[in-house]
Formats: C-alpha cells, sequence, structure tokens
C-alpha cells in the first residue's frame, strides 16, 4: 500500500483511510486522535477521541466533560482497522505527542505534530521514532530562526527583574504549555518568590501541579502582593486589564521574538527567545536522524523546507493545512 493510501489531506484534515480515523481535524469527525491539547489541533465536538491520558484531561479543562461522545487513553500500540498506531512523547507541552502509524503493508508513518527537541521542565521529552514517511511541521522552517538556550532567556528576565525591582514585569504566554514553562524555568534561574498568574492560567497551572510538576508558589494577578512577575496570555495585553499595574515591563515569550519587527509591533519591551517548537538547526538535524524516504510538511514555512529537502535529496512535498498554527493568543 501506497503511503498516499494510508494517509492523505482532506477538508477535515489528515484521514487515516485503513483506520478510518483523522489526526487533529480541523472539523468535527465521527473519529480523531489528537497529538495535544493545544486548540488549533484539539476541537471539540468529535465522536470518539484518541489521546494521551493528559491531553483528555487538558481537553476536557478547557472545553468541558462533554467535549466528544466517547474519548480513549492511548496506552500502548492500538489496533484500528488495517493499521496499528501508537503514541509517542513530542517535547511540546504536557501530554503532547507524535503518532506513529504503521499500516499492515504499507510504510511506517510518523506524524509529529508540534514537536520540541530542547529539553522541557513541564513535559516528556521528545522521542526519536524510526519512520518511512516523517510528516512534519515547519513553523521555524527558515534559518534565521535559531533559538537561544531558554534558561538564559529566563537568566535575563530575571536580570532585568532585579535592575528595575519598582517596575512589574508582565510576560505574554498562552495558557497551555509556555506559561507553566516560563513560570518553572524563571525559578530554575533563581526566582523564588510568589509569581502572580492572570486567571484564565489557574485551572491549567492547576492541573501542572497535579501532575507532579513543582510550579512553586503562585497567586492571583488580581491581587499580586509583593509579587514582581505576573504571567498572562498575550491577549490581556491589549487588555485594560494590563492598566492596573504601573508602569510595567511588557515581555512577551515566544519563537518569534527572534524577529524583532514582531517585538516592536506588540510593544515588547523585554522579547524572551523561548520556543516549544523545533528551530532550523533542530528541525533539521532531526530528519537527518530518523533518515525517513520521504518528508510531508503540515504547515509554516513550507517553502524554505522543501528547498532544503531537495538539496539534500530527500523527497518531500508540502500538504499546506490550513489552520495548524499556535493557538490564538
Amino acid at each position: 500500500m501506497r503511503a498516499e493510501d494510508v494517509i492523505y489531506p482532506t477538508e477535515a484534515g489528515l484521514y487515516c483511510a485503513p483506520g478510518d480515523f483523522y489526526i487533529d481535524p480541523l472539523r468535527p469527525v465521527p473519529r480523531a486522535m489528537v497529538t495535544h491539547g493545544h486548540s488549533d489541533h484539539a476541537r471539540p465536538g468529535h465522536g470518539a477521541v484518541m489521546a494521551t491520558r493528559q491531553t483528555l484531561d487538558i481537553m476536557a479543562i478547557r472545553y468541558g466533560e462533554d467535549f466528544a461522545a466517547s474519548r480513549q487513553i492511548a496506552e500502548g500500540p492500538v489496533r484500528i482497522g488495517g493499521v496499528t498506531a501508537s503514541f509517542h512523547p513530542a517535547g511540546h507541552v504536557l501530554g503532547s505527542s507524535q503518532i506513529l502509524i504503521n499500516p499492515d503493508d504499507g510504510p511506517r508513518i510518523l506524524i509529529s505534530g508540534d514537536y520540541c527537541r530542547t529539553p522541557n521542565p513541564v513535559c516528556l521529552p521528545w522521542e526519536p521514532v524510526a519512520c518511512d514517511i516523517f510528516i512534519t511541521e515547519a513553523t521555524f522552517g527558515l534559518p534565521i530562526f535559531r533559538h537561544p538556550n531558554p534558561l538564559t532567556e529566563a537568566g535575563r528576565l530575571i536580570a532585568s527583574i532585579a535592575e528595575f525591582p519598582n517596575r512589574p514585569h508582565l510576560v505574554g504566554a498562552y495558557a497551555l504549555g509556555k506559561a507553566q514553562r516560563v513560570i518553572a524555568l524563571a525559578r530554575a534561574a533563581g526566582h523564588h518568590g510568589p509569581i502572580a498568574i492572570h486567571g484564565a492560567l489557574k485551572r491549567l497551572c492547576d492541573y501542572h501541579v497535579d501532575q507532579g510538576i513543582d510550579l512553586g508558589p503562585l497567586v492571583a494577578a488580581s491581587d499580586p502582593g509583593e509579587a514582581q512577575l505576573i504571567i498572562a496570555p498575550p491577549s490581556a495585553f491589549a487588555s485594560p486589564w494590563v492598566q492596573r499595574f504601573r508602569d510595567p515591563v511588557l515581555s512577551y515569550a515566544s519563537g518569534w521574538m527572534t524577529v524583532r519587527a514582531h517585538a516592536r509591533q506588540r510593544g515588547v519591551e523585554l522579547p524572551l527567545v523561548i520556543s516549544d517548537h523545533v528551530d532550523w538547526p533542530q528541525l533539521t538535524a532531526t530528519i537527518r536522524e530518523l533518515a525517513p524516504r520521504e518528508v510531508w510538511i503540515t504547515h509554516g514555512a513550507e517553502d524554505g523546507l522543501t528547498r532544503w529537502c531537495e538539496i539534500e535529496g530527500i523527497p518531500s512535498r508540502p500538504l499546506r493545512l490550513i489552520g495548524y498554527e499556535d493557538e490564538p493568543e
């Protein structure tokens, strides 16, 4: 069986024909496998959802317990129709996975979802999985994206707090994964005092703590007390909420902060290049390490990665799936 007959893009997203299920579908479908809990990949309304236990928990937190008609925890290889599917850590956010599709007669296909190879204190590390077809994102699929050590970036944040002790530091970080990672990195960089969090982050921070991830003392941003560091979703910076803080240092944690124009557009004084995706060196190193027969590209800088694959002599194709970027912030 050809790879194109096993998995192919549809209007609803990637569809596995011999298993009769979709992966990270863009609209409600009868059966879905979900790589992780970000809203551009995990959407409510499906008939049945298979994902890691943590991703299912996160979907319930975000969408309510009835986000799907039924759910199944991914535990070990599972037989579905004419394929065997298994979930493997992606290093992106808590519960994130790559999905390996192994048909009875055909190539092993690995769908990476979103993934990161930089150690992340709030989730399991990326796991290499042998495959014939590697389906990858290319969010930062251009040579300009070379992300620094995230602990170094956290050190810049702590140094700024020390330099401007009378100015609250507001860091924009999306609610799932990035916010908790910034908190954990700040702790590792030496910030042991209370950290204030926006109300939109509380349930997901509480869930990370329930999963054994130490975030240290957290307080509500509505009553921050002596907290000098406040974490909030970036959308809060465009609302009246931010006006309660006097002369804040505005910061934003994202791989996009590599592009200084992005920081200026957002009015960011302290850009922090902290990404939960692979950068260009990690992306190309991953392809070389896995050595697949073909590379398929879901979203991001498809043309840049396609050109690199061409130079390297690796067959590739852009799938040009629309709708998979970082969740709305």
